[in-house]
């Protein structure tokens, strides 16, 4: 008989669609927990160089917490918040919180009063874990949150005073006095469905109240393996990953739990930012990944060649665009560029990940510096597109033409908690992000400005990223801030905010021959001010809104 032809093959009809036959085991946290205490339990968990803990330890800590939130009659689906630095305590909240289907919530540590007292009521906060340290900073408005049941000290080698109070409960004896919970993470949430929420973090409220966005187990654990992908940050087992980017801070934009489903070691830097601090962790524990905002990797920068960071295979900035001038600078110290990573609270938050590509290796130097000047591709999943402000029309991929940027998967936010803000979606669901950029044919992202940051000047506008990223590359410059003055001409001129060098006598007239070659000339600032600190904000930002504010600018 003739082989039959396909064209007589019958029409598979719609009842005829299968459903594939995998299990359906949900995607959740408590596999995080269970896979780092099975294979890599002699991994360590460093905390500041002061404590050295395996992960089989820290899992054990996780189990008696799981008691502890029964004991305290902590109820499933609860938020549990957590005022806290990166440390190993903090680390096993992040895993028993989620791990026994509450929700963690992480806060903003160095966010006003006023917003702290906002966001633990918001979020009906049932308990709150806190760095001894930092309690004298939140204890203030306890009595106006009369939600909030337990306050529960992390100890953190603070000698900070304990207010007598039936609320204040002590985490180091709460876990020892606690059983450890005897079960397998893993079996608990075989039924459980992957789309509870594990995670809630606020942003930053910077044009209005700080919005909740709640991130489920599915979407944790998708970003977590995003973070894992290869030629990306491409996290694995032989790294010593040190999350210097606050844990508060879009759950220190993955790297804890990524780090913990790659069997990588962690190290925590603890409370302290100082300079020194950091790269002397990064030099004795060999790190060969970390993760920080721009400033605090400008911060690092004169004390880079004093310190041994061979190790180092991939620095990752975020938070805000890094000026290629400071990402060249890591290369030509340590070898490293910092690799530019875009992203939002809303995004979990890494969406774009920077770097050269296979298509790059013949590139001259400038072209790759050009390059990794870039945002980068979207992750795996992640779906990135432009279009126009004005319309909503979806602008071509050509590298040239500018749009809002609007971002799509299954990580990304698809509301906020208890607000209602449609205007922060299209029609179809995607998020819009509030960033102008551009996309080429190659899937690069290059961001342009923030809608808000924007400097419209004689009807053209300047972009206040590509104007900073300019006087950057002066070699005096630390930090740099571009915004809008009002002008009775020209609607809008651009001002510059500057921080020099110690010992610097830069002025702004050889600021502005530095950049005359780089820009227009109508973009070149009317006027420089010279300050000893830009204003940051609670995730070490640069702030222009409090430079707006403190130059009377709308």
């Amino acid at each position: 008989m003739p082989p039959e032809k396909a064209q007589d093959r019958p029409v598979p009809k719609a009842a005829d669609v299968m459903d594939g036959l995998m299990q359906p085991r949900p995607l959740t946290i408590a596999h995080i927990l269970e896979r780092v205490e099975r294979l890599y339990a002699h991994k360590s968990v460093v905390t500041a160089g002061a404590e050295r803990l395996t992960y089989a330890e820290v899992a054990g800590h996780t189990r008696r917490l799981a008691t502890v939130l029964d004991a305290l009659g902590v109820p499933v689906g609860a938020r549990v918040g957590t005022f806290a630095s990166n440390t190993r305590r903090h680390l096993e909240v992040y895993l028993g919180v989620p791990a026994t289907k509450r929700v963690l919530h992480s806060i903003n540590i160095r966010l006003p009063a006023e917003h702290l007292e906002y966001i633990v009521e918001h979020a009906e906060d049932d308990v709150v874990f806190v760095d001894r340290g930092l309690l004298p900073r939140i204890w203030p408005i306890a009595g106006r949150l009369p939600l909030v049941r337990y306050w529960v000290v992390l100890p953190d080698g603070s000698d900070a005073e304990i207010p007598a109070d039936s609320r204040i409960l002590d985490y180091d004896e709460l876990i020892s006095a606690a059983d450890p919970f005897a079960g397998s993470f893993e079996d608990t949430f075989v039924l459980a469905d992957e789309n509870l929420a594990s995670g809630l973090c606020y942003t930053s409220g910077t044009t209005g109240p700080p919005k909740g966005v709640l991130y489920s187990h599915r979407s944790t654990v998708l970003h977590c393996l995003g973070t894992l992908a290869a030629g990306l940050i491409g996290l694995c087992e032989s790294d010593v990953v040190l999350p210097i980017v606050p844990m508060f801070h879009a759950n220190a934009w993955g790297l804890p739990y990524g780090a913990m489903m790659a069997g990588a070691s962690l190290v925590l830097p603890g409370a302290s930012a100082d300079p020194v601090h950091l790269l002397t962790l990064m030099e004795a524990e060999r790190v060969t990944v970390a993760g920080a905002v721009p400033t605090v990797w400008t911060s690092l920068v004169p004390g880079l060649r004093a310190h041994d960071l061979s190790a180092t295979r991939f620095l990752l900035g975020g938070g805000s665009a890094v000026p290629p001038a400071l990402s060249e600078r890591y290369r030509a110290a340590i070898g490293v560029p910092i690799t530019h990573s875009w992203g939002m609270t809303e995004v979990s938050p890494v969406g774009v990940i920077g770097g050269t590509r296979t298509q790059h290796r013949d590139a001259d130097a400038d072209e790759q510096v050009a390059v990794r000047a870039a945002q980068g591709q979207p992750l795996p999943l992640v779906n990135v597109r432009i279009a126009d402000v004005e319309t909503g029309r979806e602008l071509p991929r050509d590298g040239v033409a500018v749009g809002e940027l609007q971002v799509a998967g299954p990580w990304v936010a698809g509301g906020y908690y208890r607000v209602d803000a449609a205007g922060s979606f299209t029609g179809d669901g995607w998020l819009r992000t509030g960033d102008l950029a551009t996309i080429d044919a190659d899937g690069y992202l290059r961001l342009v400005d923030r809608v808000k940051d924007l400097i419209k000047s004689g009807g053209e506008w300047i972009s206040s990223v590509e104007l900073e990223a300019a006087l950057a590359s002066h070699p005096d410059v630390v930090e740099v801030a571009v915004i809008a003055r009002p002008d009775p001409r020209w609607m809008e001129r651009p001002v510059a905010y500057v921080v020099l060098r110690d010992g610097s006598a830069a002025t702004a007239d050889e600021l502005l021959s530095h950049i005359t070659p780089m820009v227009a000339k109508w973009w070149l600032p009317d006027e420089f001010f010279f300050m000893v600190s830009l204003p940051k904000t609670g995730t070490g930002k640069l702030s222009k809104v409090a430079l707006r504010d403190a130059a009377r600018i709308t």
